[in-house]
């Protein structure tokens, strides 16, 4: 396999960024079950290079299908369950020169990380985001502040009102009831 070039991450950008998680082997074939996140679905293709594991090592992709909730892969070099089950619950990694532009007011999970957030109403600073829960229905941003109780904020349209990430800021409109059910 060639190297491809990674590409340069601009300042402050990381190197890699996780696209998804091998689950198991499935078949015989050497196929993996992974779970992506929805905005690198398009750089899990075959004939992509990726990144599996901590140290990153580089692979092509053989195969992929939809199954379920994941993917089945397959990558070069791996064609039985022993090997694939090497790579059980590792994480794949795309280089930050794949990372596609996403339409407008849609962001990457890993881009709203950190970001401070504000009432929309009163520009009261809430805290910042620290964690992001996946749920079936929508994201749920938890916002943190030493003193106070996380925010539990579900992102949908009548929350979320703007994501600003050159200000490094999420305005957000507290719902009736929403600070007080969660205290």
């Amino acid at each position: 396999m060639t190297d491809e070039p990674a590409g340069s991450p601009t300042a402050g950008e990381p190197a890699f960024f996780e696209a998804g998680l091998i689950r198991r082997p499935h078949g015989v074939k050497g196929e993996l079950l992974v779970e992506v996140d929805r905005h690198y679905i398009n750089q899990i293709k075959p004939g992509k290079v990726v990144y599996i594991g901590e140290n990153h090592q580089q692979v092509r992709l053989l195969s992929c299908r939809q199954h379920n909730l994941g993917l089945l892969i397959q990558f070069e070099g791996l064609n039985n369950p022993e090997q694939a089950g090497h790579h059980r619950l590792q994480n794949i990694y795309v280089a930050s020169g794949q990372r596609g532009k996403l339409p407008a007011g849609e962001f990457y999970l890993d881009q709203l990380m950190g970001l401070q957030a504000k009432d929309f109403d009163s520009s009261e600073e809430l805290g910042h985001i620290s964690e992001i829960i996946e749920t079936g229905a929508n994201e749920v941003y938890v916002v943190s502040n030493s003193g106070r109780q996380d925010l539990l904020i579900p992102a949908i349209d009548d929350v979320i009102k703007k994501i600003d990430l050159e200000k490094g800021e999420i305005l957000i409109r507290l719902l009736p009831g929403l600070i007080e059910s969660q205290q």
